[in-house]
């Protein structure tokens, strides 16, 4: 630590003191006179070397810790978003607007169906579950037997039956004036492709069934 600058008031001291010489002697006025200034003297030095004293620097703040919980980025505890699921599935069968439908995660069949315009009037759902939970890619098919089971054809009478184009078999539509295998597998090929008949008419754009033959079958049908 530095020593503190002797302060002004001691040099007027000293010179005081060397004017005076015998004056100061014991008992002297002068001598009262002196110690009073020396009082006077080191009062004002106290306060100054006081006064001349550094200050003290402020000490930085401690740095974080590593790993602590305050030096981790505040973006690490924020939840981040999870992106939407969306799911892709084809519903045929005896709805009105069969197709390939996009839908949100956590759908389940009723709301497949209703996607795509709801049952066909007077047509059966069959064994299908409407509480299902779809998953995405999968074809729902409405009004179908099931996976696994085969619908036994019924017997009809040709001269008074009235086939329903989309559950018919190829046997039964071969029972139709005018329909041999080939045009059978040819109709039972526009319902798969096309999820089955909306009405009878549809019935034209089959290759091999002109108006003719449209004319003999239309009674004798039904959707």
């Amino acid at each position: 630590m530095r020593s503190a600058p002797i302060p002004p008031s001691f040099h007027a001291l000293r010179k005081v003191v060397a004017a005076q010489g015998p004056v100061l002697g014991p008992g002297g006025p002068g001598l009262r006179l002196l110690l009073l200034i020396a009082l006077i003297a080191a009062v004002v030095g106290g306060v100054y070397a006081w006064q001349s004293q550094p200050e003290p620097e402020p000490l930085p703040p401690p740095a974080p810790l590593s790993g602590s919980p305050l030096s981790a980025p505040v973006s690490a505890s924020r939840p981040q978003p999870t992106p939407a699921v969306e799911l892709t599935v084809h519903v045929t069968g005896k709805v009105r607007h069969p197709g390939v439908i996009m839908l949100p995660g956590g759908s389940r069949v009723t709301d497949a169906v209703q996607a795509a315009g709801g049952v066909r009037k007077g047509a059966a759902l069959g064994p299908l579950n409407l509480a299902r939970k779809i998953i995405d890619g999968e074809q729902i098919v409405v009004g179908s037997p099931g996976p696994g089971v085969v619908a036994a054809p019924a017997p009809v009478d040709p001269a008074t039956a009235v086939i329903d184009l989309n559950t018919a078999t190829p046997e039964q539509l071969e029972q139709l004036p005018g329909v041999g295998e080939v045009l059978a597998r040819r109709i039972v090929e526009y319902r798969d492709k096309n999820g089955g008949f909306r009405n009878v008419e549809q019935l034209r754009e089959v290759s091999g069934i002109g108006d003719r033959k449209y004319a003999e079958m239309r009674e004798k049908v039904r959707v």
